[in-house]
């Protein structure tokens, strides 16, 4: 009997053992080791599957009743499941991303969005046009490539107006970093909405808009450091002052018009929200009970048709293809080159993109296969008895893992992938959605030496490591608590539970 009890007992905390042990060999590999963080993370897979298998009853299915791992022969078909789930999830929209992201900035539509924002909001509050315009323009283009090409901008302004530097760096990492966690196409939240079986196109909507309250709350932050501290405009590679001062004096008559500037971004993102809102409006199998916008469609049958149509272009990786197509178009109008020349250009965007789909998809064996390992269900079991919220549970979760590993994509990867289990039999009082808002913004929490945006803005702003720790680590770290903040409220005012 007592054999049982300690076996039992075992069991209930062995995912925790498993947790711990795979997490600490993340850091160890990726920190100490210099390994590739592909490498780290299958390993780390497949180190949580063997630890796994030593209990198979922490594994247990709940529909089935089974365990998920029996032996160790059960361990390499899951992790390879999970890569290639993930994978099949993220790869095309993380390519096409990065082609949308490459030909604006090759073809200058990035730099018309950023010029119109100066002149709308004015010299004087350069910085809140930075951020604005960074906000919108990191929807499709990865942080470090944001980072990339802002941060030039950042340092011509400081050329021009002789101050605020820091102001301008903050502003473009405070922008760039919220919408990489909480918008669609970016990696982690791709994967944290296939994790938690979310629509695409509410998760853009609430992401972008939950995000705009902590990005002002932001950019406060960035005025107030920006007064106590100033950072001075060093030399970095590939900004030599001739370079920043051709970039001010830029005729605006060689960038594309403000309107197709926009293109690439705004109608991937229209047509995905379009798609969206016809299935909250009129839910599949329930056309005959919308009679208003149905017959506007001119009946069940027309309806049916247009229907197919929007779920089409609004699948986001078709959403994708045109504005990639539009983006290309934009660059080969503007810059007048071949297919050659645009073949050169795309193939090290891709290159960049395998590396991040590698990476992602590794993120998601092993984020697989800690569910399998029953975490999922002990955190579920310890969080119901300490009585706290499954939005707080969700937060620390990717708080520690992104602390721990360095990677937010990583962090939203694995912390969706224990979370989902905890809300399969349903009964939340509020919207799944709030669990993704408070993984995405805890997971650009903390920001130190193992993240590799970290060094992006070091390197690339000419700050030091202990600057950027005082000021870009800090105000991401009170920008995601603000995050935090925003979603427990929300969940309160608008829980929108199903």
């Amino acid at each position: 009997m007592s054999f049982i009890i300690a076996s039992s007992t075992a069991s209930d905390l062995w995912p925790f053992f498993v947790l711990i042990v795979s997490v600490a060999w993340i850091v160890v590999g990726i920190g100490k080791l210099r390994l590739h963080a592909f490498l780290a993370l299958i390993l780390a897979a497949i180190i949580a599957g063997v630890l796994a298998s030593f209990f198979p009853m922490a594994t247990i299915d709940s529909s089935t009743g089974e365990p998920v791992i029996k032996s160790l022969v059960d361990v390499v078909g899951l992790v390879t499941a999970g890569f290639g789930k993930t994978a099949g999830g993220v790869a095309v929209s993380i390519g096409l991303a990065s082609i949308i992201g490459m030909a604006m900035m090759e073809s200058g539509a990035a730099d018309k969005v950023v010029r119109r924002f100066l002149k709308i909001f004015g010299e004087k509050n350069a910085g809140f046009a930075l951020l604005v315009s960074t906000y919108i323009l990191s929807v499709p283009i990865f942080f470090d490539t944001m980072f990339m090409l802002m941060a030039p901008l950042a340092k011509a302004l400081r050329v021009r107006t002789g101050k605020d530097y820091l102001l301008y760096v903050l502003c473009v990492c405070c922008g760039g970093v919220v919408t990489h966690s909480m918008t669609v196409p970016h990696p982690g939240p791709i994967a944290m909405v296939e994790n938690l079986k979310l629509d695409v196109g509410l998760s853009i909507l609430s992401g972008f808009a939950a995000g705009i309250l902590p990005a002002l709350g932001g950019f406060g932050i960035a005025v107030w450091m920006n007064k106590r501290w100033t950072m001075p405009l060093r030399e970095t590679p590939g900004s030599s002052l001739s370079e920043l001062e051709a970039l001010v004096n830029k005729r605006d008559e060689e960038l594309p018009s403000f309107f197709w500037s926009m293109v690439p971004i705004v109608l991937p993102i229209a047509l995905i929200s379009l798609s969206s809102l016809i299935k909250v409006m009129v839910p599949s199998g329930v056309e005959g009970e919308q009679a208003a916008l149905v017959s506007w469609f001119g009946g069940p049958e027309s309806f049916q048709k247009v229907r197919q149509v929007i779920d089409f272009v609004g699948d986001k990786n078709i959403a994708l293809f045109i504005g990639t197509f539009i983006a290309l178009g934009i660059l080969v109008r503007q810059c007048g080159i071949g297919k050659e020349q645009i073949e050169a250009k795309i193939a090290p965007a891709l290159e960049t993109a395998g590396i991040i789909i590698l990476i992602t998809s590794a993120g998601g064996a092993f984020g697989a296969m800690i569910k399998n390992a029953g975490v999922g269900a002990a955190v579920e079991k310890m969080a119901s008895g300490a009585g706290l919220s499954l939005i707080l549970v969700s937060y620390l979760l990717a708080l520690i893992l992104r602390v721990a590993q360095g990677s937010a994509t990583v962090a939203m990867l694995t912390a969706s992938s224990i979370v989902y289990p905890m809300i399969q039999g349903g009964g939340l009082p509020y919207h799944p959605m709030y669990l993704y808002l408070a993984i995405g913004f805890a997971a650009f929490s903390a920001s130190w030496m193992n993240d590799s945006g970290f060094w992006v803005v070091s390197r690339l702003s000419g700050l030091t490591e202990k600057e950027t720790l005082k000021s870009f680590s800090v105000m991401l770290t009170l920008v995601s608590a603000l995050g935090l903040a925003v979603t427990l409220v929300a969940s309160k005012l608008m829980p929108f539970a199903g």
